[in-house]
């Protein structure tokens, strides 16, 4: 199963505060373990919201907000995206992970959809078959 593995963002990560150097090393340390392990498929920090932007949806209209945003816990600061065996397997990874802030923070841990949850909504697999050339395009891209 795949699952994005998110740092929650914080007072720190949103003023731009870089973390130490020791913190990088433990991370990519930490990193390396989940390469090497063949889990890590990607994985990246984001800068602080007052880099972005939000595009509000309402039917036909779009709303664009420039960042900061005010509700610092409902931020992602960072991310992985994971291949593991289970949420459990995700759950005693995210336990070894260094702290990745500071001070005290929050990791969330969100399986993505698989191929097989879309069975039933798509039973002659159209939608699938779309799905699954695109993503061929995508990793044909890569190389």
């Amino acid at each position: 199963m795949k699952v994005m593995v998110i740092v929650k963002a914080t007072a720190d990560s949103e003023a731009g505060v870089m973390p130490s150097p020791e913190l990088m090393n433990a991370m990519g340390a930490f990193n390396e373990e989940l390469v090497k392990a063949g889990i890590m498929l990607a994985g990246d920090g984001l800068k602080p919201s007052s880099k972005g932007a939000r595009v509000h949806f309402d039917g036909a209209s779009r709303t664009v907000t420039d960042g900061p945003f005010a509700e610092t816990k409902e931020l992602v600061a960072g991310f992985w995206l994971w291949q593991v065996r289970s949420l459990e397997e995700a759950i005693e990874w995210v336990k070894r992970c260094p702290n990745p802030m500071p001070g005290a923070s929050d990791i969330e841990i969100r399986p993505l959809y698989e191929e097989a949850d879309f069975a039933e909504w798509d039973p002659q697999g159209d939608w699938r078959e779309k799905e699954a050339k695109l993503r061929q395009q995508i990793e044909a891209g890569k190389n």
